[in-house]
């Protein structure tokens, strides 16, 4: 059965920076929905902005993750972020979670141990797309790693420590396959 990991967390925490590396490793990698969808939406003037329209962003969000849930069928693949990422994301904003959502994040499942990389303000930086808090982005890990766990997922805290040793320690935490 593959192993289909995710990376959680809040922004600006190094999750892209981690499965980054796993793919340049020869892992298998999905990228998170909320920046590219950011980039997009920005440049055709879109309004499925987290500032502008959460509950559309959201709904972008989710059809984003299911297809790259789809796309990683059959082999270990790591994602920068879930479909239950999005629940959490709703709940922090006190916005209500669509029933479809939550169906969503029943049927597809993930490896029961999901990877949460806690806030970590030495590097956390804003962005074009990163506009959240260090506040926010505190808020963000802990909706995410309880909605995990009410999913019934077990999140397992990552180290903050250099990329490389991040790297090692997912592979192994998670029983991913060697890359061929």
């Amino acid at each position: 059965m593959p192993r289909l990991v995710v990376v959680t967390g809040g922004p600006g925490s190094g999750k892209s920076t981690l499965v980054g590396q796993l793919s340049a490793l020869g892992h298998a990698t999905q990228p998170e929905a909320g920046r590219a969808i950011i980039q997009d939406q920005v440049a055709i003037s879109g309004r499925a902005l987290p500032w502008a329209d959460p509950e559309l962003f959201a709904e972008l969000m989710l059809a984003w993750d299911l297809r790259s849930y789809r796309a990683a069928a059959g082999r270990d693949t790591v994602f920068d972020r879930g479909i239950v990422d999005t629940v959490g994301y709703l709940r922090m904003l006190g916005r209500p979670v669509p029933p479809h959502l939550r169906n969503a994040a029943l049927t597809f499942r993930y490896h029961r141990r999901v990877f949460a990389a806690p806030p970590w303000p030495e590097i956390y930086e804003h962005d074009a797309e990163r506009r959240q808090s260090l506040g926010e982005a505190e808020r963000t890990y802990e909706a995410v790693v309880a909605a995990y766990a009410e999913h019934g997922y077990e999140a397992v805290t990552l180290p903050r420590a250099p990329v490389a040793e991040l790297t090692a320690f997912l592979i192994e935490a998670a029983g991913l396959a060697p890359v061929r």
